[in-house]
């Protein structure tokens, strides 16, 4: 593999960037409620998202970028239960949940047709 190839992943690095600033402001409405133990993690774990796209970009081989798209997809489902229990808790109101939750389990497909394709390609 060609060193410092730049992979391509298209919308999901767009999706995954303005998700991580919709979590930035969940993180400021929380804070706000004097919520801060468990928004600090969703904010940890939905940011993480994007960044770990970002990072795969510049994988050092298609294993890796796998890997790295791996990690986003782990931290794409801790975004999920964090944003599940401060629903369930009542810190965030249902209709904050569906599109936030939504929005989340839409990357989480995504992630996971991206890994499905590139392990596929990595068998050939």
């Amino acid at each position: 593999m060609e060193e410092n190839k730049k992979y391509s992943l298209g919308v999901i690095e767009d999706k995954t960037y303005t998700f991580a600033l919709r979590i930035i402001k969940a993180y400021q409405y929380l804070s706000e409620k004097n919520e801060y133990v468990l928004s600090k993690q969703l904010l940890r774990s939905g940011t993480s998202i994007g960044a770990n796209c970002r990072e795969a970009t510049y994988a050092q081989s298609k294993l890796d970028f796998v890997n790295k798209l791996s990690i986003a997809l782990k931290e794409t489902n801790e975004t999920i239960y964090w944003i599940e229990l401060l629903h369930d808790s009542g810190y965030i109101n249902d209709i904050s949940f569906e599109s936030i939750h939504m929005d989340c389990v839409e990357i989480m497909k995504l992630l996971i047709s991206i890994i499905k394709s590139s392990k596929a390609k990595l068998t050939k």
